[in-house]
């Protein structure tokens, strides 16, 4: 019967391994290593295997919580971001909205400065979207 400590370094690898082939968000990374840690602290201090159980559950968890401090995860990119430029469908009054053609589909938009209108016809650039609203900048006053 093979030894607890190599099972552990089996599992170690097998686990970082998966994330090579099944990313998962670092979880299998994590766990590979803590179940490395565990496998060579089964040689040295621990001998029950409960309790390397829970040294390694506790271990991952740890170390989980502590690569999600220091990875950023991609945040879900905004299509927005893609094609900045629309072209004014309506007018937009100061603080009303109006419509935009933007992506070839027509928007409600309003203009980013409360102060300023929009003719008709105008090229605009997108900075942001609340809701189903763009806000837009007219192209003359970013230039």
């Amino acid at each position: 019967m093979p030894s607890t400590t190599l099972i552990w370094l089996l599992a170690g690898a097998v686990l970082c391994l998966m994330e090579l082939f099944l990313p998962s968000a670092f979880v299998a990374f994590m766990m590979g290593i803590s179940a490395f840690v565990v496998g060579f602290l089964s040689l040295v201090v621990l001998g029950n295997l409960w309790l390397q159980i829970v040294v390694w559950l506790l271990l991952s968890t740890l170390l989980l919580l502590l690569s999600r401090r220091f990875v950023q995860l991609p945040r879900r990119k905004s299509k927005i971001r893609d094609a900045i430029i629309a072209e004014t469908l309506t007018d937009i009054q100061p603080g009303k909205t109006g419509r935009v053609l933007y992506e070839g589909n027509s928007w409600r938009a309003k203009c980013d400065d409360d102060q300023i209108s929009v003719a008709a016809h105008q090229t605009v650039y997108v900075t942001r979207r609340e809701g189903t609203t763009l806000i837009v900048m007219p192209e003359n006053l970013l230039h």
